[in-house]
């Protein structure tokens, strides 16, 4: 199947994160066709806020192992956006549920701390995964532009799936952002959203026979005349 085989409905139900990869680069054709494809993603007025970054190779490698010395050694987030500390209620429920089905896989139990940390680490560590793409705005925009860059992030993933490529989006790729910055020589205005590892999916991998369901549609969606 290709991206011009593929259907909408087949791409929204075959994505997934995929938690490890092959150790196989995304051929620099592949990747220019799934770039160009999620260009065209809605925008309000086609301000396209989105500002895209790939990352491979030795710098990808690079800015992985300066995340996981980060974390190691215990260095504060600096993110340039709040993120809730936790959840409550029905969002709390199904945060545990998705860790519950993924730690199952993962054969990490309850009170593994150490196991815990692993897998916490596995996300700086980007999965493993060839290439890892950071996206983010100019800091002058806020919530209302916000909005267009997840329907770009949403454009994308998909097109990473009509291309054959897995992929996982990743807030904790913008814990450390001045070392993006400094990876691609920006300046301060650019400001960083999340992070995408994407890559080969590696279906050896424990953490990928992880899937998770969603809610039915009646309890978050509401038809009415």
């Amino acid at each position: 199947m290709s991206p011009d085989t593929m259907t909408l409905a087949q791409a929204v139900n075959q994505r997934r994160s995929v938690r490890g990869y092959l150790d196989k680069e995304v051929p620099a054709e592949v990747l220019e066709s799934i770039f160009t494809l999620a260009q065209r993603a809605p925008s309000n007025c086609n301000i396209q806020p989105w500002k895209v970054y790939v990352a491979s190779g030795e710098l990808k490698n690079r800015l992985r192992d300066q995340m996981v010395d980060l974390v190691v050694k215990g260095v504060p987030f600096d993110s340039d956006y709040d993120y809730p500390d936790r959840f409550d209620g029905e969002y709390r429920k199904r945060q545990v549920e998705c860790a519950v089905e993924l730690y199952n896989h993962m054969g990490i139990g309850r009170g593994d701390k150490e196991g815990r940390m692993r897998a916490t680490l596995r996300n700086f560590q980007m999965f493993d995964a060839p290439h890892v793409v950071f996206i983010g705005m100019d800091k002058l925009f806020g919530a209302s532009v916000a909005i267009d860059v997840g329907m770009y992030i949403q454009t994308l993933m998909l097109s990473m799936t009509a291309h054959g490529v897995g992929s996982c989006a990743q807030g904790s790729m913008r814990y450390y952002p001045k070392l993006v910055r400094e990876a691609f020589n920006l300046d301060d205005d650019t400001h960083i959203l999340l992070g995408i590892s994407f890559g080969y999916e590696d279906t050896s991998v424990a953490a990928n026979k992880t899937w998770i369901d969603r809610e039915p549609l009646s309890s978050t969606t509401q038809f009415k005349r």
